[in-house]
């Protein structure tokens, strides 16, 4: 096959290969949970739709079981790059740095005649290889007057620019000017939105701190009957989610900001507070009141990127390039958005490990389709290059969803994902933990406190109940912990590194916990 593939690659014009490869457009934000996506019909979907997003999917796909192999921003990313686990290509926690000089995706690509570009978010500590044209986010990134870095040094920041505008502004301007345009492309569109401190754009600070969010039942979750990881995090709203910076009580990060918009942001966010001070909720109330503060600032980040998601498909279909070009859109992992009482990600929990995947592509995805596969970031890479007719290196370890996007059912499809994360000690005091997660089970080991959970998904889908104890489940444990190793044996897991001791990697910020409500 890949012999085939490059005799076809020397032997073609530049203006054939053009012609019959589709284009390739991946859009792919940060923490975007499932349950943020109208398309998917959670409880936040009628009072903070995502019309272009859906869009996407209902010309197209969704996948309903798309999950991660590592829910942590740089982690997910590399595996993406490589089609690797996260053990195999190096990069298992966001402090380590990425080795742009091993196999990945786009390198392929180029070698195969794509012409290839990133633009936004890239968090993986090197510079971006592989990529025709990079224009990067530094580290996190700034959501206001961000700055990027390209080959050739630092970009300043546009006065009163939003970052998500400005990734759509230069994906658009090297659709329009960048590009060869004799040759297919690959480009990769990485919002920062919706990444923690969820900085809104100033148009909809108001409209969204005005609605009223359904709040998810197991908000007030005590953790009874899960192991002690659960007990042992550090990310809940009552206690990590911080008044001052996350709810934004002092003024944060306001230095990128026009005087105007500094402003305008001072003004309602005084307004808000002088309504604190005055309710001065406390216990479950005052959970209630940071849920909603989240969920005003968090939403209108989406709202501002599916704006941007929309921009783009309408130039997209304005000059003709929806055509040939495949579009998908996914999350680098998903988020707690008060389930559990938590914000963040990192547990192998549903809302953690499920993220958002949606594609389309004109001629070939029947429109409305919907896939309940098990699929993950591992497939990406191969997908990628098997849409591009590109043939997959046999030490990639994810499966090509274009069989899938062309409406068959392939053989032999996995009934089995394999979770792995490492990051302690670290923000949010997650334990290191692997597992498999089934059709119907989930199996977590929490290897550093050798303690076991285990969830049965179709009766407990809010995972509330662990049945590790359970002698009327002795025999589903057993089978998992089998497949569990056989998983570990196929995707030649090694050893996890020592643990680390000491205090995290990253202490909090000096301005967490400068608010306080007046008793």
């Amino acid at each position: 096959m890949l012999q085939r593939n490059l005799l076809f690659l020397i032997l073609a014009p530049v203006g054939l290969l053009a012609a019959k490869r589709p284009n390739i457009i991946f859009i792919f934000s940060d923490d975007h949970a499932a349950n943020a996506v109208s398309a998917y019909g959670s409880r936040l979907q009628d009072v903070a739709p995502t019309p272009n997003i859906d869009r996407i999917g209902r010309e197209g796909i969704r996948f309903d079981n798309c999950f991660v192999t590592n829910a942590l921003c740089g982690p997910c990313r590399a595996v993406i790059q490589t089609g690797k686990h996260s053990h195999l290509n190096g990069f298992l926690e966001n402090h380590h740095v990425f080795n742009g000089d091993q196999q990945t995706f786009p390198k392929l690509l180029q070698k195969s005649g794509y012409q290839t570009a990133v633009i936004g978010k890239w968090h993986l500590g090197s510079d971006p290889q592989g990529f025709d044209h990079w224009n990067v986010l530094p580290g996190q990134g700034t959501y206001y007057k961000p700055e990027f870095r390209t080959p050739e040094g630092k970009e300043p920041g546009k006065v009163g620019s939003y970052v998500t505008d400005v990734v759509t502004e230069k994906s658009i301007d090297w659709l329009n000017t960048g590009r060869n345009k004799d040759k297919p492309f690959m480009l990769m569109v990485q919002h920062k939105a919706p990444h923690r401190f969820w900085l809104p754009p100033i148009k909809y600070l108001k409209e969204y701190s005005e609605k009223i969010y359904p709040e998810p039942d197991n908000m007030l979750d005590d953790y009874q009957g899960r192991r002690s990881a659960a007990h042992m995090q550090d990310m809940t709203l009552r206690l990590s989610m911080d008044l001052a910076v996350d709810n934004k009580m002092v003024p944060y990060r306001m230095d990128h900001m026009t005087p105007g918009q500094q402003k305008t942001w001072l003004e309602h966010f005084v307004k808000i507070r002088k309504k604190l001070l005055k309710a001065k909720p406390r216990g479950d109330e005052l959970v209630r009141w940071k849920y909603q503060r989240y969920m005003a600032d968090y939403l209108a980040c989406i709202r501002a990127m599916d704006d941007s998601i929309g921009r783009l498909l309408d130039h997209m279909t304005e000059t003709g390039l929806d055509k040939n070009t495949v579009v998908i859109y996914s999350s680098d992992q998903g988020f707690f958005l008060g389930e559990h009482g938590w914000f963040d990600k990192r547990f192998m929990y549903e809302e953690s490990m499920r993220t958002p995947l949606l594609a389309r592509w004109p001629g070939v995805i029947k429109p409305g389709s919907v896939s309940m596969e098990m699929v993950s970031n591992l497939d990406f890479a191969q997908t990628f290059l098997d849409i591009a007719g590109i043939g997959i290196p046999n030490d990639m370890q994810g499966l090509s969803l274009k069989p899938i996007l062309e409406g068959r059912s392939p053989k032999n499809w996995r009934d089995a994902v394999y979770y792995h994360y490492y990051c302690y000690p670290e923000y949010h005091a997650v334990r290191r933990h692997d597992g498999v997660r089934t059709e119907r089970y989930k199996l977590i080991h929490y290897y550093d406190l050798q303690e076991w959970e285990l969830f049965d998904l179709k009766k407990d889908p809010h995972e509330m109940r662990s049945l590790h104890f359970s002698d009327g489940h002795k025999k589903v444990m057993d089978k998992l912990k089998e497949q569990l190793a056989s998983l570990r044996k196929q995707y030649q897991v090694t050893e996890a590194p020592p643990l680390r001791t000491g205090k995290t990697l990253f202490p909090p910020l000096k301005e967490f916990g400068t608010f306080l409500i007046e008793n």
